[in-house]
């Protein structure tokens, strides 16, 4: 896979245009028209992505439902409990697994391929981790946790991958964000990261989210066989420009970390706080980059994202804090002679 110093890349979901949502609410719209819908809104994500300048690029999840409930509808033995609070105000459905899990086929198949044939960028394909399945459904058939998510990884989430990379996927992301919610779990999350890919060739990032401390991951996360680490910075960084460590309290502690463990994994670092509508400054961008490559003593192992999915801002703001993100990381580049 070609190397790009400082890439830009998108972490997962975008917000669906409200044509979208209505349309496939629509039940006298065929599965045919609502198809074409998501094809439609898959090639715009993509091409804006491509337009916004964006080195890895996927098509901002267009045709999922949500990152656990579309994974859950497409495993056997998973059914749904109902609907519970998750933050703020938001809900999904959670499942019940009451049965020994069955894969039933590669559920990201179709889309990747449709993103594969409409780019010629790199590709980052986006799937959720056995943990976070695990963490975020109810067992009533496994003896332990444990047993629930390591089934996960070895029979739903390694044939999914295997499936995925026959087909050319050769980057894919595997979201975590329930990995550091329980501390004295990391084992767990890195033995069952481990097994997912087992076997299986290709590039491989976690992306984990709003963790209290990522120092947290550590030691046990050294173990684990990725190759990035796509993480949450800018949610609680300041605003202030500069490279001071005062100024960047947001990525100072983590960073600190991974150089005292010699770490030489590559970073996905998060330059976009996705819960706020204020645009960051490209300088600011600029500047959180620069800090990030300083403290990693090698700015190849920096690449640039948001904190997380952008779904949750409207999609005007999206593509204008990722142009900011683009523009930012132009500037880092030419200030590291890049």
């Amino acid at each position: 896979m070609k190397k790009l110093p400082l890439a830009t890349q998108e972490i997962g979901s975008m917000r669906k245009p409200r044509w979208l949502v209505n349309l496939l609410k629509n039940k006298n719209i065929s599965s045919e028209m609502k198809q074409k819908a998501r094809d439609d809104v898959s090639l715009l994500n993509l091409k804006m992505f491509e337009n916004l300048g964006l080195d890895v690029v996927y098509d901002g999840e267009a045709k999922r439902v949500e990152m656990y409930e579309y994974t859950i509808h497409r495993i056997e033995g998973i059914t749904l409990a109902g609907r519970i609070r998750s933050w703020d105000n938001k809900y999904y459905n959670k499942g019940r697994c009451i049965k020994k899990l069955k894969y039933k086929g590669p559920y990201h198949l179709d889309e990747f391929l449709f993103v594969k044939e409409n780019t010629n960028n790199l590709i980052k394909l986006p799937i959720t981790g056995a943990y976070t399945l695990a963490d975020w459904s109810y067992n009533e058939y496994y003896k332990s946790k444990e047993d629930f998510v390591m089934d996960i990884s070895k029979n739903i989430i390694r044939p999914l991958i295997k499936d995925l990379v026959k087909e050319g996927a050769d980057f894919i992301q595997i979201d975590e964000p329930a990995a550091t919610t329980h501390p004295e779990e990391m084992n767990l999350v890195v033995e069952s990261f481990n097994e997912s890919i087992k076997g299986i060739n290709a590039k491989y990032g976690i992306h984990i989210c709003y963790s209290g401390n990522y120092s947290d991951m550590y030691p046990q996360v050294l173990e684990m066989k990725n190759h990035q680490y796509e993480l949450e910075f800018a949610n609680r960084d300041s605003w202030k420009k500069g490279m001071q460590h005062s100024n960047r309290k947001g990525y100072a502690s983590f960073m600190k970390t991974f150089k005292e463990y010699g770490e030489k994994k590559e970073i996905g670092l998060g330059v976009l706080d996705v819960h706020v509508d204020d645009i960051e400054p490209p300088e600011l961008v600029r500047d959180r980059i620069l800090y990030a490559a300083k403290m990693a003593d090698d700015p190849n192992l920096i690449h640039v994202n948001p904190d997380c999915g952008l779904r949750t801002r409207t999609r005007e703001i999206s593509f204008s804090k990722l142009k900011s993100m683009v523009t930012g990381t132009k500037m880092a580049k030419k200030k590291l002679e890049l």
